[in-house]
């Protein structure tokens, strides 16, 4: 079964059980495929593959963490909480990231292997390291470690 496929399903259960955020979720994130799929000039009856629905959800993951972190900010923990409640279902359809330890384990492993050796080369080494772990891991902790490993 497809994310997509998933999801779908994943409504109509929350829809029984009456759990309200779960259904807004679900909702929402079906809303996005359809988008997307106007997007990429596809039907909205299209299915997405799996690699372009978690794209869509990795977005919904990131715009929910931003909200967050706006909100937190500006002294409205309701609505942060609101926010981070969604972004748990939302997580419930991402690939396990890799941990920190991971990440600091590989981008090591490639500085030693590129010859990484100055911070000129930051730029070069990020795109390298990103594009090996598209995916896998989240962007701005795989930034905070190749600054610490320069």
């Amino acid at each position: 079964m497809t994310i997509q496929e998933t999801i779908k399903e994943g409504i109509k259960t929350a829809m029984k059980s009456k759990d309200e955020i779960r259904l807004s979720v679900l909702r929402g994130l079906s809303a996005s495929f359809t988008n997307e799929l106007v997007n990429l000039k596809r039907t909205p009856q299209d299915k997405l593959s799996d690699e372009e629905a978690l794209k869509v959800i990795t977005r919904a993951s990131k715009q929910r963490k931003d909200s967050i972190e706006q909100f937190e900010k500006g002294g409205r923990p309701e609505l942060a909480e609101s926010e981070k409640a969604e972004l748990k279902i939302i997580e419930e359809f991402l690939p396990q990231l890799m941990s920190e330890e991971e990440i600091r384990a590989y981008v090591l492993a490639k500085k030693d292997e590129m010859g990484i050796n100055s911070k000129e080369q930051f730029g070069q080494f990020m795109g390298a390291i990103m594009s090996g772990l598209k995916g896998k891991a989240d962007g701005s902790i795989v930034k905070k470690v190749i600054e610490e490993s320069l």
